[in-house]
């Protein structure tokens, strides 16, 4: 666990940078371009790199899991396998670029909006440059090598925030777009670079044979095909309320504003997103060594992590919505506050699935996943369809959550029913006891200005003393955080 927490904190860091950026440029965006630009740039962003991760992420994934399966005791496979993904992913992406150029069109018109197209166009180019630095992070994230993968989390961050608030300052919605074609095309250069110089000398002997070491195209297909569907199903549940909203009600003004609630309150889920990328490498290693008590022990204290600080995460940015969508875009988008908190509830019990969902594919069970969030799709589309007439965009909002908390029931059921892990019933009622008392406690603070984080980490604070107090939080729950800041000896390339 000392690994498994200093291996988080690294990742978790890089990911609050990182999505710390990109609320950097949905601010500046929504304030430089105003509503109706930023609803625009919002979908075909949104769209083009939904596109990418429920394709591009599928081979990458499954490299990156044999690469954990074989890394000590077969490292001279190591480049096979990833000459193998490279050739798979650069088809895969070059045949996807093509076809969404020539799609565009087709999406613009389906949107109710031919303006789109020439957007819709540029944005085809986010697709290689975005896949190519994702490929690489895969590969580092595959040897466990979990710092350098949080470095360039960063260093995209970073890149990011220069390319595309500059571009679009500049050149409006065309130039934001740029950026996000320039941003990963520069991480990309800096993660060969790192593999050429750290990578090929610690495993010189398996670069050196990659020649004879060919790793089987058909065995990366067979894994991949139901993570991409997977991932596709997934995005699509995520992201298919927005494309409602601005298909059946026509505005340009609902949909920045619906955009701006399902961007603000995904921020839970993109804090856990690096718990996932550890889970599925480490149940692959658990997996491969048959070592079932120890990958129930993991998956129920990441479950037990995954609670503790999910339920003050969701509850405070309910109880201070206006604030942090004021915080963000400023009064233009307080509109957004009712569908953000309802939103905000569904992405709670999506994070529980995703995480889940990549335990399940690391241990093999990766059609689980794909199943469920197939259902997942048509549970959004009969909602959207039938609540967005009704409810505007808070009924987009009714639909994600619905969806997501059936999708949660699911895959807890399954996960205790395969690796005999569950989420502890007196730890869940506590902990939403305490998240309760917080919310309560929040309507009776001023949450004026920046008020509002000052009393977040306060209630945060008192959120988990309570807890502490109670025994829910025990030891086990504390150790691994101990044994980071003491700065024990890793021994392991994390």
């Amino acid at each position: 666990m000392s690994t498994f927490s200093r291996s988080l904190f690294w990742l978790s860091l890089s990911e609050i940078v990182f999505n710390l950026a990109g609320y950097i440029i949905h601010s500046a965006m929504g304030r430089i371009l105003g509503p109706s630009d930023y609803g625009r740039f919002g979908l075909v962003v949104t769209l083009t790199t939904m596109v990418i991760v429920l394709i591009g992420n599928g081979i990458p994934t499954a490299m990156s899991k044999y690469l954990s399966e074989t890394f000590e005791k077969a490292p001279e496979k190591i480049y096979g396998i990833r000459r193998a993904a490279a050739k798979l992913q650069f088809f895969l992406m070059g045949s996807l670029t093509v076809v969404f150029f020539l799609m565009a069109p087709l999406i613009a018109a389906l949107l109710n909006d031919p303006g789109l197209t020439p957007l819709f166009q540029l944005s085809a180019l986010i697709i290689p440059a975005f896949s190519a630095a994702s490929f690489n992070a895969f590969f580092f994230t595959g040897l466990h090598y979990f710092k350098i993968q949080a470095f360039l989390k960063m260093s995209r961050a970073i890149a990011r925030i220069l390319f595309i608030v500059t571009f679009g300052y500049y050149f409006g919605v065309e130039g934001a777009i740029s950026g996000y074609i320039a941003a990963p095309l520069a991480v990309f250069v800096i993660g060969l670079i790192i593999e050429r110089i750290i990578m090929r000398k610690r495993f010189a002997e398996a670069h050196a044979a990659q020649a004879e070491s060919d790793f089987s195209v058909r065995t990366l297909l067979e894994y991949a095909w139901p993570i991409t569907l997977f991932l596709l199903f997934y995005e699509l549940v995520l992201t298919l309320d927005l494309y409602f909203v601005k298909a059946m009600l026509g505005s340009d003004h609902l949909t920045g504003i619906y955009n701006a609630a399902i961007t603000v309150g995904r921020i839970p889920y993109y804090l856990f997103y690096a718990l996932a990328l550890i889970m599925l490498p480490t149940i692959s290693k658990m997996n491969a060594e048959r070592d079932e008590r120890e990958t129930a022990r993991f998956i129920t204290q990441s479950l037990r992590l995954l609670v503790l600080l999910l339920l003050p995460m969701v509850t405070l940015l309910i109880a201070y919505a206006p604030e942090v969508l004021r915080f963000f875009y400023g009064n233009d988008y307080l509109e957004a506050a009712l569908p953000m908190q309802i939103y905000s509830i569904g992405v709670g019990f999506l994070t529980i699935f995703y995480v889940l969902a990549f335990a399940l594919n690391g241990a093999g069970k990766n059609k689980v996943p794909m199943v469920l969030t197939f259902f997942g799709v048509v549970g959004v589309v009969l909602l959207n369809w039938f609540l967005i007439p009704r409810f505007s965009i808070v009924g987009a909002a009714l639909s994600t959550t619905i969806t997501c908390f059936i999708l949660m029931l699911a895959i807890l059921v399954y996960t205790e029913l395969h690796f005999k892990a569950k989420i502890p019933l007196r730890l869940f009622i506590l902990s939403s006891l305490s998240a309760l008392g917080i919310w309560i406690a929040a309507q009776y603070l001023p949450g004026k200005h920046f008020l509002f984080i000052l009393w977040g980490a306060t209630l945060t604070s008192l959120y988990f003393i309570t807890l502490k107090l109670l025994g829910v939080i025990t030891p086990e729950d504390l150790a691994p955080l101990l044994k980071f800041f003491r700065g024990k000896k890793n021994t392991t390339p994390a």
